[in-house]
């Protein structure tokens, strides 16, 4: 992908419905997998985005529904965002100002470390590695503005 698209308020710019596709790579057996599905991120009670995620989890060849939901809160910063589990855990934070973001997230004795690049007004990704005593994961993500 080009240069990062500088992007003023991160919950302006992820509200609405997005297409998704997310790469899954484990670096240490080469499987792969794929999710695809859709996004949306819609109006939270008292401020911030509510984050719904569906589609279909292909690995090892086997099909399921997989789901998730989080909440995006406004962060600390103008236009910035905390992201956030469904159940209020800290996730990660998220300044996309400059278009472009990296950020930790702890899970037990593994780390995930999150890229996130927003390319214009309706193409981002994030792209996660996760390393740790039993994981060695790579998944990317790319999502497409829906019209």
């Amino acid at each position: 992908m080009g240069e990062f698209w500088p992007v003023r308020d991160v919950l302006a710019y992820l509200a609405g419905s997005w297409r998704v596709r997310r790469s899954v790579r484990d670096l240490a057996s080469g499987d792969e997998g794929e999710f695809t599905g859709t996004t949306g991120f819609g109006p939270l009670d008292g401020g911030g985005l509510l984050h719904r995620e569906s589609g279909t989890f292909v690995w090892q060849g086997v099909a399921r529904p997989a789901e998730r939901t989080l909440r995006f809160l406004p962060g600390t910063a103008p236009g910035t965002a905390d992201v956030r589990f469904a159940d209020s855990r800290l996730f990660h934070d998220l300044d996309l100002t400059a278009g472009h973001w990296v950020t930790d997230h702890p899970c037990s004795a593994d780390l995930y470390r999150g890229e996130f690049s927003a390319y214009d007004a309706d193409r981002w990704r994030t792209v996660w590695r996760a390393r740790g005593p039993a994981k060695d994961l790579l998944l990317t993500t790319d999502y497409t503005r829906e019209s």
